[in-house]
């Protein structure tokens, strides 16, 4: 196993979102740049200005293929931007993007890239309100990357933090894991299935405010991209210093990524996702919050899928089918290279 420690060198790893993201981060920018907005390390920053709680975030997408069954890195780089901005409790407003062109690239590739951040945009209601766009040589890109930051507003009595989690609350996801992953890589290996698997990618935030508009005691969300639902609960682990427990049989898994899964020798667990969300909420409006999940398009799967523990703090472990248990750890190295 590859560590960064004895490594001078970038690794494919690095932008796993995983273990060696997470060394980067700490071992390089944190120690830079620290403060009281980013030292946190959430998907998004808030600040309050003038009395008005604001959530900025910003993000790049390299995913490779650019197009592929159910969207293309136009949408993804618009949806991903505005669900981290609702995974922190905002309502996402205004978006910007910087693009980086390869000489040579097709304008009818790029044309269609931004027609479909153009609908992205429309879909989840923000506007795109200022940009930058480069080209660099050809064979120095790979046709295009895309940088989107965004800013939102907090209402409110809204406060979504690791800290705010405590035993007994409960673990949700909003429907069938893996599916954006999966959709890259069966275009990547020439996978064919009975049932095509398309990508999930979505913008959450109408999703997100009808939870809130259900309860704002919400502790904690976010979105399982890179390093799907083990990088996202191991983080959560570790920051509020709890356990958590899962359910396997109620974690939502598509027969087709399954499937796909077992081929590819992949763990849904670590698979990306674009239009996923896991939420901790309170046991006792867990029930009310999920109903409210599953009258939207984009939570009609969604479960309970475990719970925080006051034990093996630090830890996910998983309540397998057979009903033995194993610890979920955090990828380690690179599973699914330019997912996102």
């Amino acid at each position: 196993m590859t560590n960064s420690r004895k490594t001078k060198k970038i690794l494919l790893g690095h932008g796993s979102g995983g273990k060696l993201s997470a060394e980067l981060i700490g071992k390089v920018f944190l120690p830079a740049f620290a403060n009281e907005f980013l030292t946190p390390l959430g998907d998004q920053a808030v600040m309050n200005i003038n009395g008005t709680r604001i959530a900025f975030t910003t993000d790049s997408y390299v995913v490779n293929p650019i197009f592929f069954p159910g969207g293309s890195i136009g949408d993804v780089a618009v949806n991903g931007t505005v669900n981290d901005l609702a995974v922190g409790g905002a309502r996402p407003l205004y978006i910007s993007a910087g693009v980086i062109l390869e000489e040579g690239m097709p304008m009818e590739e790029l044309e269609r890239v931004v027609s479909d951040m153009k609908i992205a945009c429309e879909r989840a209601r923000v506007q795109l309100v200022t940009g930058d766009t480069k080209v660099v040589e050809k064979g120095k890109g790979d046709k295009i990357f895309i940088n989107t930051s965004g800013i939102g507003v907090i209402d409110e009595g809204i406060e979504i933090h690791p800290q705010r989690v405590e035993p007994g609350d409960k673990i949700i996801v909003n429907g069938p894991i893996g599916e954006h992953g999966i959709a890259i890589m069966s275009i990547r290996e020439g996978l064919e299935f009975e049932t095509t698997i398309t990508s999930d990618t979505a913008p959450l935030n109408h999703l997100v405010q009808d939870m809130l508009g259900v309860s704002k005691n919400i502790r904690w969300m976010r979105d399982p991209t890179r390093g799907g639902l083990s990088s996202s609960l191991n983080e959560l682990a570790q920051s509020a210093n709890k356990g958590i427990l899962l359910n396997e049989s109620e974690i939502p898994v598509s027969e087709t990524v399954r499937a796909a899964c077992e081929i590819l020798g992949l763990d849904p667990l670590y698979v990306a996702n674009e239009g996923k969300l896991l939420a901790v909420v309170p046991a006792g409006e867990a029930e009310n919050i999920l109903t409210a999940m599953q009258k939207n398009p984009l939570g009609e799967g969604a479960r309970i899928i475990g719970e925080v523990v006051d034990d093996h703090h630090g830890f996910v472990l998983l309540k397998t089918a057979i009903g033995s248990s194993r610890v979920v750890d955090m990828l380690a190295g690179e599973q699914l290279p330019r997912i996102c």
